[in-house]
């Protein structure tokens, strides 16, 4: 008997499908279209076995179905979706006043760090080679010519995320990732597909100073912020998300966002996480956004590239010691806000020079963007215009 093929079993793929067929029909008033709506959970669940099996085709048709869907009117852009595996899920879109090549510039480049346009989500985020070895997303994404074929990257990619809206925790994880780029009738679309590899780290206590600001604290210690929860060991067990940009006729041209995606976390093997919860990471997600690439004050890509590259080459000794400062800001944001039990103790010289450069890098970055944006620095105005390399 022939061995079935490693990767998602077609045992899941079909849960899948079962269980997207009421995502978007509640009632006997959607019954007239079930054939469309299984298009676009079969759709779907292709996708995330093609994140998930390395060997895997690419089906083009599963792709143009969801660029369809994204781009179709709807009664609406937000709703839950059936549990997957335990995991709750939502359907959210957006759009946003920017055009496809310039999203990309900032978006999905190597050349731009990804708490740019993540600062709510994302405390720092690090792509690697799909063996394992350190790697980069492309610097430049060239258009796909209509007919020409697709382009595809595959990696894997570590989180570490900010503190969650409800309890304060914040995690890292890995996910195995694929991007897709490729032109359906005339327009350029982007399918980003991410599926955890397995649970993330033990969650760690966390402080929103001011979600508005971006302005959080990290701490090493083990639990929740939350009154009541300091004690949890809490996961997040499995993360699934299908995320369709692509670009609008309307005028002027937008991008167009539409996310399938699932969460399960808490603890003791229980998950705790509702479609409530995801759906209010979703909108925190495209509000900050939409804030950073909307912004008129948002300098060119190159520009930020620039500044990127010079912390990525200064000097390690110069870099611990700005990145010194921005903790020590954070430290004084949490006592004045008197909440200091809440988010650890203060860090030695030792363990802050044992921070992962990239990790120091990104969020030196994000203090850049605040300062730019006219966000509060969280650790003064002097620290973060100070921190910035000379314009290259």
């Amino acid at each position: 008997m022939q061995k079935p093929r490693m990767g998602v079993p077609r045992t899941i793929l079909l849960s899948v499908v079962v269980l997207l067929s009421f995502v978007f029909c509640g009632s006997a008033r959607c019954a007239s279209s079930v054939d469309a709506q299984g298009a676009v959970n079969d759709a779907v669940a292709r996708l995330v076995q093609f994140c998930t099996d390395s060997k895997g085709a690419f089906d083009e048709s599963a792709a143009a179905i969801l660029a369809d869907y994204a781009l179709s009117a709807k009664r609406s852009t937000e709703y839950n979706l059936p549990r997957f595996q335990g995991a709750a899920g939502v359907y959210y879109e957006f759009d946003t006043k920017i055009t496809f090549p310039r999203f990309m510039d900032y978006s999905y480049t190597s050349l731009v760090p990804s708490v740019i346009t993540r600062p709510s989500s994302l405390r720092y985020s690090l792509w690697t080679g799909p063996a394992g070895e350190t790697g980069k997303l492309p610097g430049n994404w060239k258009a796909i010519p209509p007919g020409g074929p697709p382009r595809i990257i595959r990696g894997i990619q570590h989180d570490s995320n900010t503190p969650d809206l409800t309890t304060g925790v914040h995690y890292e994880y890995d996910l195995k990732r694929v991007l897709i780029l490729f032109n359906h009738n005339g327009k350029n679309v982007l399918i980003s597909v991410s599926k955890q590899i397995g649970p993330s780290n033990v969650g760690k206590k966390g402080l929103i100073l001011n979600d508005n600001d971006w302005s959080y604290c990290y701490s090493k210690e083990i639990g929740s912020s939350k009154t009541g929860l300091g004690w949890v060991k809490s996961y997040i067990y499995d993360y699934v998300s299908v995320g369709v940009y692509v670009e609008t006729a309307t005028s002027p041209v937008m991008v167009r966002t539409a996310f399938f995606q699932w969460i399960r976390g808490g603890w003791s093997g229980i998950n705790f996480i509702q479609a409530g919860h995801i759906m209010g990471g979703m909108k925190r997600f495209a509000r900050n956004f939409k804030t950073v690439l909307e912004s008129p004050l948002l300098p060119g890509p190159e520009r930020i590239a620039a500044v990127y590259q010079g912390f990525l080459n200064m000097p390690g000794t110069d870099l611990v010691s700005r990145y010194a400062t921005l903790r020590q800001g954070v430290r004084s944001a949490v006592t004045r806000a008197g909440k200091t039990g809440k988010c650890g103790a203060d860090e030695s010289a030792a363990m802050i020079s044992e921070t992962p450069r990239d990790q120091m890098v990104e969020e030196l970055m994000l203090e850049y963007l605040k300062s730019i944006l006219g966000k509060l620095p969280v650790s003064g105005a002097q620290v973060s215009h100070s921190a910035l390399p000379p314009p290259s």
